[in-house]
């Protein structure tokens, strides 16, 4: 079979182009990262005026940005609380702002466009330890364990 033949087929399978297609880079990990780590900065020096933000305490718990590095999405919660919603609107007022203060300490050719999204993760693990620490589920996930065969 040639090699024409063999990219059609992959492509009729949908299976993806490149192996960058599934998973990000480690340009992508690293740029992210350093997104991550700026907007964190600003966020901990307290630079944003928005009055809604004044007491509001946002962590940055991940940023993924994509292959062409021109968009960004930063996962945010509050620590401990799960009201990171109302800061949202927010937060996305101050999205050109923030750009600009990227542009300023990264060294990108083009600062990424920013969007921010709950990150429910931390909630979720909450949610899971405290159902795993209640008594009639370790009742029955140990009963499960006795029951299986070595």
């Amino acid at each position: 079979m040639s090699n024409a033949g063999g990219r059609a087929a992959d492509k009729k399978a949908g299976r993806p182009k490149s192996p960058s297609a599934k998973a990000p880079s480690q340009r992508q990990l690293r740029v992210g990262e350093e997104i991550r780590h700026v907007l964190a900065g600003i966020f901990g020096r307290g630079e944003l005026r928005d009055p809604s933000l004044a007491d509001v305490v946002v962590t940055v718990t991940e940023v993924r940005i994509g292959p062409d590095l021109r968009r960004a999405t930063a996962f945010v919660t509050r620590l401990g609380r799960s009201d990171i919603d109302q800061a949202l609107p927010a937060l996305r007022r101050a999205a050109p702002f923030l750009r600009g203060q990227l542009a300023k300490e990264l060294r990108l050719r083009v600062a990424p466009d920013l969007s921010f999204q709950a990150d429910t993760s931390i909630d979720y693990a909450m949610f899971v330890d405290t159902l795993l620490r209640n008594p009639v589920v370790a009742r029955d996930l140990a009963s499960a364990a006795d029951e299986q065969p070595e």
